[in-house]
């Protein structure tokens, strides 16, 4: 049990620290049942103020919620249902497809040209591939990439055409002059 020193109201709970009239802090006291309760009598408020202006202690049970002063808000009603948010938008890289496989084509060609004559076929729809690429990045570079790798097949099918076209003609005129 503790009791305030100021005003000796006396407080059974354990977790109070202050009085809760006048904020003192509260000491122990031993507990005796010849001592009669003590009375508070609390003083009269003024006449200018009013009951809701009354000050009021932070102790668990004594909270009261203000008055209401205006008149509520007509609630919005509720939509059905919760809808995530959309994903965020990610920037797009430019496509890049057509000028790859016109560079891998024409970089097959090589191989397949010398064992099995397949580079023939391989080479042209490189080279077809790479400049449709090329034309492609420029109507829209912002959705079109790899002009490097067009560039590339373009060239490297050229020369495999090049290269195999002067090995058929040497071939030829060795089997002519023979």
């Amino acid at each position: 049990m503790k009791r305030c020193p100021t005003c000796n109201q006396r407080f059974t709970d354990e977790w109070l620290t202050f009085c809760t009239q006048d904020g003192t802090s509260l000491v122990d006291m031993p507990a005796s049942s010849d001592e009669p309760p003590v009375t508070v009598v609390y003083p009269s408020l003024p006449p200018s103020v009013s009951p809701l202006e009354q000050p009021t202690m932070d102790y668990p049970g004594a909270y009261q919620p203000p008055p209401v002063l205006m008149a509520p808000q007509p609630q919005q009603p509720l939509q059905a249902g919760w809808n995530p948010p959309p994903p965020p938008a990610y920037a797009s890289q430019p496509q890049k497809n057509l000028a790859l496989l016109s560079l891998i084509l024409s970089i097959a060609s090589i191989p397949l040209g010398f064992c099995c004559y397949i580079g023939f076929l391989t080479s042209p729809i490189a080279i077809v591939l790479g400049i449709f690429s090329l034309f492609k990045i420029k109507q829209d570079p912002s959705k079109w990439g790899g002009k490097g790798m067009a560039i590339a097949g373009v060239v490297i099918g050229a020369l495999y055409l090049v290269f195999a076209a002067l090995m058929a003609l040497i071939f030829v005129i060795m089997r002519s002059t023979s």
